[in-house]
C-alpha cells in the first residue's frame, strides 16, 4: 500500500483546490456573459419600444400643431407670402429691383433707377429736346439730332433768374437824359436820376 507524507497530502490538496476554482471562474464568466447578452438585448429592445413611443407622441403633436395652424390660417386669412412661403414672387421682386436700379442711362455713366426725382443730367436733356424712353435700358428709340444752339443752351443750366427774366415782358417806359444816361423803369433807380432828382426835376422829365 502506497503511502504518503504530510507534504505530499498537502501538495495534493492545493492541486485540486486549484482545479476547483478553475472550474468555478469558468463557470462564473460563461453566466457573466450570458446574463450581460440577455441585459444588452433587453436594452435594445427597450430603445425600439422608446422610439416606436416617440414617433406615434410627435405624430399626435404635428397633427395638433398643423390643426392650431390651419384654425389661425383661416381665422386671420393668412396668406403664403405672410408666412414666408412665396418664395417664387420674392425672387422675381429681387430681380426686378435689381434690374431697376440702372433702368436709365445717358451712356456716359449717368444712371437713374427711375424712382425718386429725375436726376439733373436727365432733366436737362428733356430741356434740350430728348425724351425718357431715348435713355431707357434696352430702348430702341434713336434721339433726334439737336441743333447746336439747343446743345449749347442744355449743357447750361438755366437759372431761375435767368429763368424769371425770360418770362417778364419787356417795359413799356423808358427815362433818358438826353446825354446817353437811360433807364428802364425797373430795378434801382440810376446814380445819374437820383441826382437829377435831387436837384429839383422829376421823372417826368426824363420820361421819353
Amino acid at each position: 500500500m502506497q503511502t504518503f507524507s504530510p507534504l505530499d497530502r498537502h501538495r495534493t490538496g492545493l492541486a485540486e483546490s486549484g482545479v476547483k476554482e478553475s472550474q468555478y471562474s469558468s463557470n462564473l464568466n460563461q453566466k457573466g456573459k450570458q446574463a450581460m447578452a440577455q441585459t444588452y438585448e433587453q436594452i435594445q429592445k427597450q430603445i425600439e419600444q422608446l422610439q416606436r413611443q416617440a414617433e406615434a407622441l410627435r405624430d399626435t403633436e404635428v397633427t395638433g400643431v398643423v390643426d392650431r395652424i390651419k384654425v389661425a390660417i383661416a381665422q386671420y386669412g393668412l396668406t403664403a407670402a405672410q408666412l414666408g412661403l412665396d418664395s417664387g414672387p420674392t425672387k422675381g421682386v429681387g430681380k426686378k429691383t435689381k434690374k431697376s436700379l440702372s433702368q436709365f442711362s445717358d451712356g456716359a455713366g449717368n444712371v437713374w433707377s427711375g424712382r425718386g426725382p429725375r436726376p439733373r443730367w436727365l432733366r436737362e436733356a428733356l430741356v434740350a429736346g430728348r425724351s425718357v424712353e431715348e435713355f431707357r435700358a434696352g430702348s430702341t428709340v434713336k434721339s433726334k439730332p439737336t441743333p447746336a444752339i439747343d446743345k449749347v443752351a442744355a449743357a447750361k443750366p438755366v437759372s431761375k433768374a435767368t429763368a424769371k427774366k425770360a418770362k417778364r415782358a419787356p417795359s413799356k417806359l423808358h427815362y433818358s437824359d438826353g446825354a446817353g444816361n437811360s433807364w428802364t423803369g425797373r430795378g434801382p433807380k440810376p446814380r445819374w436820376l437820383k441826382a437829377a432828382i435831387d436837384s429839383g426835376k422829376t421823372m417826368q422829365d426824363f420820361l421819353s
